[in-house]
């Protein structure tokens, strides 16, 4: 089963903080034990073995960041998730998919957040072994020399937005699944909404927080109304949706596109809601 199917809410948790995993999993689907940012340099050899020991217990509901592939701890995380049978990992700063040669035993979460990596995310979905692709904005703007990623109205900047389309279309055209990324204003709740919502319609799997109480938004964003559950399986149902033709249901034309969109939210989202 793929990891996704847990829900749509990923929350990261620092893997200097184990004392915090239990919480991460009870509050969210997927608990992402970060060994990189999260991390100072000279607690990244510690955190590993607790990471390690952490992740092994829940492993279809955890994903390991490690370190970049171009970092001192990167060989040494990977020999510790392999010997602890992790699943998933999430590589950071991802350029191309030479680096996830060497993840062959993992399903691995390409983390495109510089200039390379949104430019090679066509090539790092089409890897056997790449599972998703989640972009990053923050890191995205320090590696092209930017000074922010939103403009004074709270959204994105045009080639951030661009960024986060040209990701979620490459692991789109490989039948990969997309992870939106983090909103890193905690306070700012109403925006998490406004994003999370827009994140689900795009065709975003899920999106990542930093913080549990995002946790209850993002579901809620991710999750169709029960008028449109509602809406779509009497579209599936109608006698004449399986003919490969238009027909209509009161007002509205019903079409291929129209049939797939249902079928899309059903699909998804049955995993994870009550029906």
């Amino acid at each position: 089963m793929s990891i996704f199917a847990q829900g749509p809410a990923l929350l990261f948790c620092p893997g200097d903080r184990m004392d915090r995993f239990e919480k991460a999993l009870d509050r969210a689907d997927v608990a992402i034990l970060d060994l990189e940012d999260a991390v100072a340099p000279e607690r990244k050899v510690a955190a590993r073995g607790q990471v390690a020991a952490a992740a092994a217990t829940a492993p279809q509901r955890t994903i390991v960041r490690i370190n970049a592939a171009d970092t001192p701890w990167f060989h040494d995380d990977v020999t510790a998730m392999r010997l602890a049978g992790v699943r998933t990992l999430m590589l950071p700063k991802a350029s191309g998919p030479e680096q996830l040669c060497a993840l062959q035993d993992f399903e691995v979460v390409a983390l495109c957040e510089t200039a390379a990596g949104v430019l090679a995310a066509p090539r790092l979905a089409a890897a056997t072994n790449c599972t998703a692709l989640m972009w990053g904005g923050e890191d995205l703007v320090a590696d092209i020399g930017g000074r922010s990623s939103r403009g004074t109205d709270g959204r994105y900047r045009p080639m951030i937005e661009q960024a986060r389309t040209s990701v979620l279309f490459a692991a789109a055209a490989e039948g990969k699944a997309s992870i939106d990324a983090v909103h890193i204003d905690i306070s700012d709740l109403d925006g998490l909404e406004t994003e999370s919502k827009e994140a689900a319609d795009m065709g975003f799997r899920a999106k990542a927080c930093i913080h549990p109480q995002h946790v209850a938004y993002i579901r809620k964003a991710f999750r169709p109304t029960d008028e449109q559950i509602a809406c779509a399986r009497t579209l599936l149902a109608h006698p004449e949706a399986s003919s490969g033709g238009v027909f209509r249901i009161g007002n509205q034309m019903i079409d291929g596109p129209l049939l797939t969109h249902a079928r899309t939210l059903i699909e998804r989202t049955t995993p994870w809601i009550s029906n």
